[in-house]
């Protein structure tokens, strides 16, 4: 009997994969990206659209933006976020369409 082939995922690959999924466990950061599909914000935005404090937002964005999820930029005093992966944005809007999926 022949034994078969099997490709492997580096270690690297692998913890980058169980992070990203990790960002997206999260509801409050799953509310945010999908906010971020829809529009450029600040932080201010954010929190005054999905009902959350401002601290409880720098936080999340703080936690997306380290895993590079989303991107900043500033204008004057003010920083603006919106999301800096689109691959992620695709398996977000698909996981969202496997949970409307009756």
């Amino acid at each position: 009997m022949e034994k078969s082939r099997h490709d492997f995922l580096s270690g690297d690959t692998v913890e980058k994969v169980a992070r990203t999924f990790k960002a997206l466990s999260d509801p409050t950061r799953v509310k945010i990206l999908y906010l971020l599909t829809q529009e450029e914000c600040s932080v201010g935005h954010i929190a005054e659209v999905l009902n959350l404090s401002q601290s409880a937002v720098s936080h999340q964005l703080s936690f997306l933006k380290n895993q590079r999820l989303v991107k900043a930029r500033r204008e004057g005093q003010s920083f603006y976020y919106s999301y800096d992966d689109n691959h992620v944005i695709e398996i977000l809007k698909q996981v969202i369409n496997h949970s409307l999926h009756d």
